[in-house]
């Protein structure tokens, strides 16, 4: 039976990576735990201390802030005994490979965004009873003043869009409260 995809989808403090934490542990399987982020200045740094402190001692770590299926596939070949990903978040990868792809089309960002994705959510779907992606949503955003912002924007949406198009299930996360949005309730 291939792994179940969930997105969980959310505004900056929003709770979205408390309730896919809650729903990564609710399964009672190993977890292994995706962490995009990378820590380049204090406040960052904060962040990413507090998501560590959070974790059970259980769940596995592996860091990865461009090449999500990749690792993942390493990870894999090299450990057993993983259940369930957690990947936190989409919206920090998405940013990750924008900043190192600063000099290429927008388009050859999005293929490989997109490609990437894909591969990493097969992956998981065959070797993992759930896979739980976390994600800013940018849909409800004031449009950026600035190129870049946009940029992002439309890439995130667009990601978040095929994600969630792939989905099992589909949760926005709003002020702590999750509401399921796929299927509907």
């Amino acid at each position: 039976m291939p792994g179940r995809v969930t997105l969980v989808l959310g505004g900056i403090r929003s709770g979205k990576s408390a309730f896919a934490e809650e729903l990564a542990g609710r399964s009672g399987e190993p977890v292994l735990y995706l962490a995009t982020g990378q820590a380049f200045d204090d406040e960052m740094e904060d962040r990413i201390r507090i998501h560590r402190e959070r974790r059970p001692a259980s769940w596995r770590t592996l860091e990865e802030p461009l090449a999500l299926s990749e690792s993942l596939n390493q990870y894999f070949e090299a450990n057993s005994g993983v259940g369930v990903a957690l990947l936190d978040s989409v919206d920090v990868w998405i940013s990750n490979l924008m900043l190192a792809r600063e000099e290429e089309e927008t388009d050859a960002t999005e293929a490989i965004a997109l490609e990437s994705l894909d591969s990493t959510l097969t992956l998981c779907r065959q070797l993992l009873t759930q896979v739980v992606l976390v994600s800013s949503e940018v849909g409800l955003s004031p449009v950026s003043p600035n190129h870049l912002g946009r940029q992002f924007q439309d890439l995130l949406g667009t990601v978040n869009q095929r994600a969630a198009a792939q989905a099992d299930e589909v949760f926005l996360v709003v002020s702590g409260i999750p509401v399921k949005i796929k299927p509907p309730p």
